[in-house]
């Protein structure tokens, strides 16, 4: 061959190659995800299936996009301006027994990250009923009928939590609802020595950080809700392992989330194995079970929170996780 010849066919397959990859990058999916709140690590999964490629590996082009206080994430999935949302079990129940055909399709996390803070002379949930506890307006529907139901807690006990910590560190007698990857570690850099009690451990039953899209989706694109739920547990895998390209995607959409604090949250998700523990452990990340499903309808139902009658498996469908296997 000579090398005119040769160089025409290099430039030819060249030209292909070009091609090809053109054509692949047009064929990704779009994809917008809604998260609940704004970026950290708690949401470190989702933000390293973008930064390592793992989403386009599974052709899907991601978009995430931050909730906030004034966010009605809900709202945004129903109205078609979201393809995923960032989603929790109890307001996916309420939902659907409202009527929105809303479905939960994946759990990132095998335990709600919601629990108490309170000052050191605390020595379990049981201690509380000598406590004021401060309450989010959400928490009042979600894990505070639980908590109260449970250990026996006053209504006249609680206080409005309005996320300021001020309250909580000034009154020695104050409980407050916390994740322990961001109320605990504030209050650890204002020197207040606090304890943790994660509600998952004494059987609060909700996932945490869940995957829920509308039932017209999966109904129409289960191939795409598959490619999405496998290639974000992918992801929770290869953040526990190495933090380092999601979190710099975290920092540039929310600036105020420092290294410090993005450590101090993966070493939380960690230590209660919130990823990996519980069904994870053996079924595989994002597994998710009839049986717990269960539990959360029960309690819903035996607190007020949610009709008995209600068709409650509507809320949530195993078909994209119970043969996932991305075992930790």
């Amino acid at each position: 061959m000579t090398p005119r010849l040769l160089l025409r066919r290099l430039l030819g397959l060249a030209a292909i190659a070009a091609t090809c990859w053109s054509a692949s990058a047009l064929a990704l999916d779009k994809v917008v995800f809604l998260t609940s709140w704004y970026a950290q690590a708690e949401h470190g999964g989702f933000y390293q299936a973008v930064a390592t490629g793992l989403y386009k590996e599974y052709g899907l082009d991601v978009q995430i996009r931050m909730g906030g206080p004034q966010v009605n994430g809900m709202q945004i999935l129903s109205s078609g301006q979201a393809d995923f949302l960032m989603g929790y079990d109890l307001q996916v129940l309420k939902s659907v027994e409202q009527g929105v055909p809303v479905t939960t399709v994946g759990a990132s996390m095998q335990t709600d990250p919601q629990g108490m803070m309170t000052h050191e002379d605390v020595k379990s949930l049981a201690d509380l009923r000598t406590r004021t506890v401060l309450v989010s307006t959400s928490g009042r529907t979600t894990w505070w009928p639980w908590l109260r139901g449970k250990y026996k807690l006053d209504e006249s006990q609680s206080r409005v939590y309005t996320f300021n910590l001020q309250p909580f560190l000034a009154d020695p007698n104050a409980a407050q609802q916390a994740y322990a990857s961001s109320e605990l570690f504030s209050a650890d850099k204002a020197g207040v020595k606090a304890r943790f009690f994660l509600f998952a451990d004494d059987g609060y039953p909700p996932y945490g950080t869940t995957i829920v899209t509308m039932e017209k989706t999966v109904r129409e694109k289960p191939d795409l809700i598959a490619r999405f739920v496998r290639a974000s547990m992918e992801g929770w895998k290869s953040y526990l392992a190495d933090p380092a390209p999601a979190n710099a995607l975290i920092k540039r959409d929310n600036p105020n989330m420092k290294d410090d604090q993005l450590a101090y949250g993966l070493d939380k998700l960690k230590q209660f194995r919130m990823i990996t523990g519980g069904d994870a452990a053996t079924q595989g990340i994002g597994v998710m079970t009839d049986a717990r499903w269960r539990k959360t309808r029960d309690f819903m139902v035996e607190v007020g929170l949610l009709k008995a009658d209600l068709d409650w498996k509507r809320a949530y469908t195993t078909q994209f996780v119970k043969d996932l296997r991305v075992m930790p």
